[in-house]
């Protein structure tokens, strides 16, 4: 860079790289320019990160995810460069809107939820530790979908990120892999050949990935899907233009769109070739580097860590031992070894239909060849290990499969990785005892406290410095500084800015007036009937029914948001969906309860939003069935930015109690042992509603048409499970809810000891750092360090 000032940077790429001066520049314009001279300040940093993991030949972690939900990155890159002051005050000297200059920037759809977003704090915590890492997974088109409402219903549509450039990622047309599908394997020469009859080319994308202080960093390598051949130029001649250019669009499919539908037969084979696309082009990558320095294959797992995000890439076991097997000629137990060396596998849920399976026939259809190593491997581990297997009623258990062919299993907080032990693993784990360990899950606070909230992110750095920008464990130096009342006043003023803005924000583009001293109550999470937005809802219907019935009663004025999409072929979440956006509009236009009660749901929640929404909550709702949840990031990035936690213990919510204390979180519900039991009792959901007049008469609302003009049956569905099955325990957990809402009503009253217990969740937050996470992975998991001191590299 030289000399070249940021401002100088910008106007050079405004005019070379953009072709515009600065009289005609627009809004993109200027975005683009800045974007582009924020990577300059990138790049230096990325080599020499690459140049000094060769020198050390030091070993790398490769972290396989089908989703990393990275959201903007202009602010973020800037932050962790240091150049966002200089760039806000080159953009103020020529007049022109910084604000709105780095928020022009797209929301990267390339996740869903809670496992994305955590993908994407990983790779930011790896570069700022200077571990060398890939993190590989797919360039989406368009995503999983833009959400928006008709009439309260939920409609999907396609996200259109990459209608305008990826500035961040370089196109590397040298790294591209020909992935086959089908077809059929025979026997040559003593190896097994798999010759497939269908294939597409993997093209690689890389976006670097700086870390804190801009002294490391990584890539993002993503693979989008091209033809092997581009256009059949005969049909095309012809006139069948559509025929002729079947190739392409039939390869664009699998980078398109994340999950797809996957009740029908073709949105599963869909499915499953994107986990292999993926999976299969990342093994290659890897080997290929590991190639181009060493000789020996049984060193892999030396330099090579590899992390299974979840199920969707268990596919790399059978892969890897097909690459190192049929390839490469290892004997088939080495081959093995080998990947069982490299290969780690992440753990996400409890819930059983979350842990993939495939049946035998489309697996050995589009993969056969993996269909007869899933076959050896398990043929293999039962002979050592009998009475588990992988394959079972037909069907592949992904699950199994990744346990058996990794090396470490792990849940992603102690609740959660108990349980594991007790119940989906519960075999395995007795066979291998010691596979299975916790790496409870963390945040950057990077982008999660001091860039998405710079008002409560200054009031921190005033009271005890920026070191915890890059050690967060170092909040609880705040601890002291709670007992002085401005401290305290300063903490709360960030806050209440936070949520004047938002207010402003709700009446302007949702139409949605709300005052902004009302306490603001928010759950955004993908809707699921275990996270339990129909619990939530409930309540709230039966807190409005009791404010209409006593206006003048003490009760404490509530904004309750909503934010998730729902998947596309889960209509019973799709419902739940359209009940909230229907007593919403039924409550919000109450005259009698409008200063006491909102509910607001912005469409298409994102990482955007979410930057938007957590810095004004007061409330954090993470109220799933216990036992079901198996972490949750949201809760942590809640904390993080002083807010208060209504919630059961389940995932990591039992360890962000005991790290902010009992007096600071407002518990309720059963425990996940609790949950087992009270499933055995006959009618467990009747007897709860008969307890409780307040439940059946919200039930009775939703069966009366109150929020469905006078149809008594568009919320029926929903009033009838809450009643009867009731698998995850809405009726037995309400009672207890609705007295720790009102505790949370009682506390926010107090403002002085709101703000003590806010503040507290802050300074006590700071351990539930991803930086935390990734280097209990790095030292128990990868054994995997940085080449050398960080600040040896960026002077190199």
């Amino acid at each position: 860079m030289g000399d070249q000032t940021l401002k100088d940077a910008i106007l050079s790429h405004l005019k070379y790289s953009l072709g515009k001066d600065a009289d005609h520049a627009t809004i993109y314009d200027w975005r683009v320019a800045l974007s582009l001279a924020t990577r300059d300040r990138i790049v230096d940093p990325w080599f020499q990160s690459t140049r000094a993991t060769y020198r050390a030949g030091a070993k790398r972690v490769y972290y396989l995810s089908m989703e990393f939900l990275i959201g903007r990155l202009l602010e973020d890159a800037m932050v962790n460069t240091g150049i966002l002051d200089e760039a806000k005050a080159a953009f103020d000297g020529m007049g022109l809107p910084f604000d709105k200059i780095i928020h022009d920037e797209p929301d990267a759809a390339l996740g869903n939820g809670g496992l994305g977003r955590l993908a994407a704090c990983f790779l930011e915590s790896l570069s700022t530790l200077g571990i060398p890492a890939y993190g590989y997974g797919i360039r989406y088109e368009h995503g999983l979908f833009r959400q928006r409402f008709d009439h309260g219903r939920q409609v999907e549509e396609p996200e259109d990120w990459l209608t305008q450039e990826h500035v961040w990622e370089f196109e590397r047309p040298e790294a591209a892999f020909e992935i086959g599908f089908a077809g059929e394997t025979f026997e040559n020469g003593g190896r097994t050949v798999w010759r497939p009859n269908e294939s597409v080319m993997a093209q690689a994308f890389d976006t670097p990935v700086i870390g804190w202080k801009g002294e490391w960093a990584n890539t993002l390598r993503l693979w989008g899907a091209l033809p092997t051949k581009v256009l059949d130029l005969g049909l095309f001649n012809r006139g069948d233009y559509a025929g002729a250019a079947e190739p392409e669009a039939l390869a664009r499919t699998i980078s398109r769109v994340l999950y797809p539908d996957d009740t029908t037969d073709e949105g599963k084979a869909l499915r499953l070739k994107q986990e292999y696309f993926f999976t299969a082009a990342s093994l290659r990558d890897i080997l290929r580097r590991f190639e181009s320095e060493h000789s020996d294959l049984r060193d892999l797992p030396k330099k090579v860590a590899i992390q299974m995000n979840d199920t969707h890439p268990a596919i790399a076991g059978p892969e890897l031992v097909r690459l190192l097997h049929d390839e490469r000629g290892l004997p088939f137990a080495d081959a093995m070894m080998v990947a069982r060396g490299c290969l780690n596998y992440t753990n996400h849920t409890l819930l059983p239909e979350a842990l993939e399976r495939w049946s035998e026939g489309l697996m050995g259809h589009l993969l056969p060849r993996h269909m007869r190593l899933i076959e050896m491997i398990n043929e293999s581990h039962s002979q050592q290990y009998p009475g588990v297997t992988i394959i079972e009623h037909d069907q592949v258990k992904m699950g199994e499969l990744s346990f058996v062919m990794a090396s470490k299993v792990n849940g992603v907080s102690a609740l959660h990785t108990e349980l594991m032990k007790e119940t989906v693993f519960k075999d395995l784990n007795g066979l291998h005892p010691e596979r299975i360990v916790n790496q409870t899950n963390g945040v950057t606070p990077r982008r999660w406290l001091k860039t998405c909230n710079p008002g409560l992110a200054g009031v921190v750095t005033q009271a005890i410095g920026d070191g915890w920008v890059g050690d967060a464990e170092k909040l609880v130096e705040l601890e002291p500084h709670i007992a002085d009342s401005g401290f305290l006043e300063r903490f709360t003023a960030a806050k209440r800015a936070n949520k004047e803005t938002l207010s402003n924000w709700f009446g302007t583009e949702l139409g949605v007036k709300v005052d902004p001293s009302a306490m603001f109550d928010v759950q955004i999470k993908r809707i699921h009937e275990y996270k339990r937005q129909h619990l939530n809802i409930l309540e709230t219907i039966a807190l409005w029914q009791e404010m209409r019935d006593n206006p003048n009663g003490d009760w404490t004025p509530r904004v309750v948001v909503f934010g998730g999409k729902a998947a596309p072929g889960y209509h019973f979440a799709k419902d739940i969906i359209y009940l909230i956006n229907s007593v919403a509009r039924v409550v919000n236009a109450d005259p009698i309860t409008s200063k006491l009660l909102k509910i607001v749901y912005p469409p298409n929640y994102n990482v955007t939003l979410a930057e938007r929404l957590i810095p004004a909550t007061d409330l954090s709702e993470q109220i799933s069935t216990a036992g079901k949840e198996a972490s949750g990031t949201g809760n942590m990035k809640f904390a993080l930015n002083g807010a208060m936690t209504v919630g059961t213990l389940d995932g990591a919510n039992v360890e962000i109690r005991e790290h902010v204390g009992a007096e600071n979180f407002f518990l309720f519900g059963m425990t996940a042992q609790e949950v087992w039991a009270r499933r055995e009792v006959e009618d467990h959901a009747g007897q709860a509603i008969a307890a409780d007049p307040k439940l059946a008469r919200a039930l009775d609302s939703l069966r009366n048409g109150t929020f469905a003009d006078g149809d008594h049956d568009r919320f029926r569905g929903i009033a009838d499970n809450v009643s009867g099955p009731d698998y995850f325990l809405v009726a037995s957990d309400f009672s207890d809810y609705w007295r720790a809402s009102r505790e949370a009503d009682a506390a926010f009253r107090d403002p002085a000891r709101w703000a003590r217990m806010t503040a507290l969740n802050t300074a006590r937050s700071g351990w539930f750092s991803s930086d935390r996470t990734i280097r209990g992975y790095a030292s128990e998991i990868w054994d995997a360090l940085p080449p050398k001191p960080l600040r040896s590299i960026a002077a190199a």
